[in-house]
């Protein structure tokens, strides 16, 4: 229970944050950095990442979390010791190829987004769960398209989903919680990759309760409530950020 005291009464704490060089990991990390804690953010483009450390401090370290070898590298040079930790890394990797032209295509753009939102999420975590304490916390970034489709990147999502649930068992008995956060339509984001024209945009927030797209913030303050003394009894659990867009059954 000492680490949980500690954290309670406001210790530094260490966090990572994979894909933290833009859009949401990189809000999550300013929110922790604003925070006092030491942040990690990792991503597979230095340049953003060197973005991230001059505005905040964080450290950056370049890593594609889908290479076991990345990860493996990651590993050696992260501190003993993390508090938290964030999947946040992936994305459509269908909005970066052309559509597929036979199946070998087809099942090596499907792996893509398991391997980007799925598998990344689990080797990381695999290579680093040893190093979180009690009062620990690992949290995915989920989608809403994993109860709305989307094909192989709603199914990578819905995979970590799933995953979460084992991760969650595994994990408790350790005091340790593993969430995941859904956002729905983002904006301020690369997320679309400039594909999403103004009749889809105007749809997305119509969907909302809200009436206004989520912001970067409102994904990194649900992140930073599930890693705090507030959260402690909160685990295997998915938490919707998508200002009523869609509300799970």
């Amino acid at each position: 229970m000492v680490e949980a005291q500690h954290m309670a009464r406001g210790t530094a704490r260490t966090v990572l944050v994979t894909g933290g060089g833009t859009g949401i990991g990189r809000a999550i990390a300013r929110h922790f950095a604003a925070e006092g804690h030491t942040v990690v953010v990792t991503g597979r483009r230095s340049g953003p990442l060197q973005a991230v450390t001059e505005e905040t401090g964080a450290r950056a370290l370049v890593c594609d979390h889908s290479d076991p070898g990345a990860v493996e590298r990651l590993a050696a040079r992260l501190p003993e010791r993390l508090d938290v930790l964030v999947n946040n890394a992936g994305g459509n990797t269908d909005f970066d190829g052309a559509d597929a032209a036979d199946l070998a295509g087809y099942a090596a753009a499907f792996r893509a987004n398991l391997d980007a939102n799925l598998v990344s999420a689990a080797l990381t975590t695999t290579a680093l769960e040893d190093r979180l304490g009690e009062g620990g916390s690992v949290i995915h970034i989920g989608s809403i398209a994993a109860g709305q489709g989307a094909g192989s990147y709603g199914a990578a999502k819905a995979g970590l989903t799933a995953w979460n649930l084992s991760l969650a068992g595994a994990l408790g008995p350790r005091g340790i919680t593993a969430n995941v956060v859904a956002p729905g339509y983002v904006g301020d984001t690369g997320f679309f990759r400039d594909r999403l024209d103004a009749d889809r945009r105007t749809s997305l927030i119509a969907a909302t309760a809200m009436g206004r797209a989520g912001a970067p913030e409102d994904i990194a303050g649900a992140v930073a409530f599930l890693a705090s003394p507030s959260a402690r009894h909160i685990t295997g659990q998915v938490l919707h950020v998508n200002g009523g867009a869609h509300t799970p059954g």
